[in-house]
C-alpha cells in the first residue's frame, strides 16, 4: 500500500527541484541537467506515457512525452513554442496542500493547491491533480500532473 508520507516526500522532492531548476537558470546546461535529473526520479516517463498538463500551457497543453514536460520547464524547445521555463521565475519554494489523497496498492492520487513564492514573497496559488504509480523497483512516480490557474468569475 502507498503510503501518505511517501506522496509528501515526492511532493517535496518535486518542490525542491522546481527550485533547484529556477536557481540554476543563468547555467543552462546545469538547468538542463537538472531538470532531466528530476524528471527522470519523479516522472514514469520510463514506462510509457505520461498525462502531463500543466498550468501555463494553452496550444500544446497536453504533453505525454518527457521532451514536452523539460519545455515546460524550463523553455528551449522550438516545438513548444508557447513554453517560457516555469521554473526559471525562479521560485524560492514550494507547498503542497493536499486537500485529499486516494491511497492505493500500486497507485494513488492527489489533489489540492500548491503554492509558489517567488523572491518577492509573493505567492501564487495553482490547482494541481497528480497520479502516483509504484514502479517495479518500488520507487513512487507521477503519471498524472495536472495544474491549472483557479476560476475567477469576473
Amino acid at each position: 500500500m502507498i503510503k501518505l508520507s511517501e506522496i509528501e516526500k515526492t511532493q517535496s522532492k518535486w518542490g525542491n527541484g522546481i527550485v533547484k531548476i529556477g536557481s540554476l537558470k543563468s547555467d543552462r546546461k546545469a538547468c538542463e541537467k537538472a531538470t532531466i535529473e528530476m524528471l527522470n526520479e519523479l516522472y514514469a516517463f520510463d514506462l510509457g506515457d505520461v498525462l502531463f498538463k500543466p498550468t501555463k500551457a494553452e496550444k500544446k497543453q497536453f504533453r505525454l512525452e518527457l521532451d514536452g514536460a523539460k519545455s515546460y520547464f524550463i523553455g528551449g524547445n522550438i516545438k513548444f513554442d508557447e513554453d517560457k521555463g516555469f521554473a526559471l521565475l525562479p521560485w524560492q519554494s514550494v507547498k503542497f496542500e493536499n486537500a485529499s489523497v486516494v491511497l492505493n496498492k500500486s497507485h494513488a492520487l492527489a489533489m489540492g493547491n500548491y503554492f509558489f513564492t517567488d523572491s518577492s514573497g509573493t505567492a501564487v496559488k495553482v490547482e494541481y491533480t497528480f497520479g502516483y504509480i509504484r514502479t517495479n523497483n518500488g520507487a513512487l512516480k507521477i503519471n498524472l500532473h495536472h495544474s491549472s490557474l483557479p476560476y475567477k468569475n469576473d
